[in-house]
This record gives structure tokens, C-alpha cells and sequence, in this order.
């Protein structure tokens, strides 16, 4: 990697590695193990750089290879159905602590913690308001596929809310 390329992959990590911290946030469940999948996420990242084309938004090839690297973590681990660790909750959003979580936070928090590692994925993109065809994009699944995951996940969340509140 040429010095020039070597310096723009740093900036960019550095301009959106809260999406290293929401992915991590996501596929690990305890501090040491989040810590660990960021730097893997990192380091995929530098590894892959030579393969990210320049004219296409950063943020969504990033998506990719964080993803795909917590999607294999989530595999190894066989955390699939383990909801996170609740103390995750409140650090969210690039790992800035929330002075007081809400109760909803921490329920929601649990409820993508049980969800296959695919929807775990779809459900942060979607939280992090990408539209349904840059999530697309990102998880190599068609658009409307997308549109229809969320509305299914919505009505068994909206089912459960319901019937525990």
C-alpha cells in the first residue's frame, strides 16, 4: 500500500469507526470480547483496503467487511439466541456511555440480541437509518427482501411488547 492510500485508509477508519463500535456492539457480549472484534474489524479493514473503490460510499464497504467479519465471529462463537449483555445498552452510538439508559433501550437491546446474525445486522443498519438499498448493498440481499425482514421483525416485536407491557 503506497503511503498516500495507507494515509486515507487511517483518516477514513478514524472518520467512521463508530461503525467499528455498533458492529462490535452488536456480535459481542462482553467488553473484552467487543474490544477484540473491533480491532479484528480494524484490521480486516486495512487488509481490504486495497480492494475498496474509491467512487462508492465509504461507510457501506466498511458495513460490509464489519459485518462480515461479525457475522464469522457471531458463527465461531455459536452466539446465535444469547441476547447481550445488558450493560451494552448503554454504551451504544460509538461506545459514548448514555448517562441513564431507558428501559426500552435495554429491552430493544435484548430483543436484537436474540435475533439470527443476519437480522441483527439488518436491524443496526436500519437504526442507523441507511436506506433499504444501501442495506441491500451491504448485506447482498435483494431490497425488497429488506422491507419485507423489517416488517416481519417489527409485528414479533410489536407481538411481544405487547403481551410483556
Amino acid at each position: 500500500m503506497t503511503d498516500d492510500r495507507r494515509q486515507r485508509c487511517e483518516i477514513l477508519l478514524r472518520e467512521h469507526r463508530a461503525i467499528l463500535f455498533k458492529v462490535a456492539a452488536v456480535y459481542a457480549h462482553d467488553v473484552e470480547d467487543r474490544h477484540d472484534l473491533a480491532q479484528e474489524i480494524a484490521l480486516q479493514v486495512w487488509r481490504s483496503f486495497a480492494s475498496y473503490d474509491a467512487s462508492r460510499p465509504f461507510s457501506t464497504w466498511m458495513y460490509r467487511v464489519a459485518l462480515n467479519v461479525g457475522l464469522s465471529h457471531a458463527r465461531r462463537r455459536s452466539e446465535r439466541m444469547q441476547p447481550l449483555d445488558d450493560a451494552l445498552a448503554d454504551t451504544l452510538g460509538g461506545g459514548t456511555p448514555i448517562d441513564e439508559p431507558d428501559e426500552r433501550v435495554a429491552w430493544l437491546m435484548r430483543a436484537i440480541g436474540a435475533l439470527p446474525p443476519l437480522d441483527r445486522a439488518l436491524v443496526m443498519l436500519h437504526l442507523d437509518e441507511l436506506s433499504y438499498a444501501e442495506i441491500a448493498s451491504v448485506l447482498g440481499i435483494a431490497e425488497s427482501n429488506v422491507g419485507t425482514r423489517l416488517n416481519r421483525i417489527r409485528q414479533r416485536w410489536r407481538n411481544t411488547w405487547n403481551s410483556t407491557n
